[in-house]
């Protein structure tokens, strides 16, 4: 048996998660705000935004969830000119970590393709572990 390490990648992986579903679903509810004000008819967007609105929610509850049970917790997030600086801590362990805006709008782009019930199969990282992939 090897030494368990003290914040593995999948913490992390949650990490990220915690820190982009909140962009996307703020996205997304400037999205519809503008589309209900600048088209003729807005309902079927609106519709297909709010639906992938409440898949985020239930995405974020789920991260939540994992993140209490694995006592991980994100107490610090920081906006700078190059990303978000958050600081966490997981089984008693501090760390932080620096997300790009570079990757926050990649990740968050795929994850909205995700949300709106599009095909990201594509865009997979193959370094993710298989049990991550099913929840990208």
């Amino acid at each position: 048996m090897g030494i368990l390490e003290a914040i593995t990648t999948e913490d992390r992986h949650y990490v990220k998660r915690y820190i982009i579903i909140p962009l996307i679903i703020a996205a997304f509810e400037r999205d519809c705000r503008y589309i209900k004000e600048h088209l003729k008819t807005p309902d079927p967007y609106v519709d297909a935004i709010k639906l992938a609105t409440e898949r985020a929610w239930a995405d974020l509850r789920e991260v939540k969830k994992h993140c209490f049970f694995k006592g991980l917790k994100v107490y610090e997030e920081k906006r700078t000119r190059l990303g978000i600086l958050a600081k966490f801590k997981c089984r008693g362990y501090e760390s932080k970590m620096e997300l790009r805006w570079e990757y926050i709008t990649a990740e968050a782009s795929i994850m909205m393709r995700k949300y709106l019930g599009l095909d990201i199969s594509s865009f997979y990282d193959p370094t993710l572990p298989e049990q991550l992939k099913e929840r990208y």
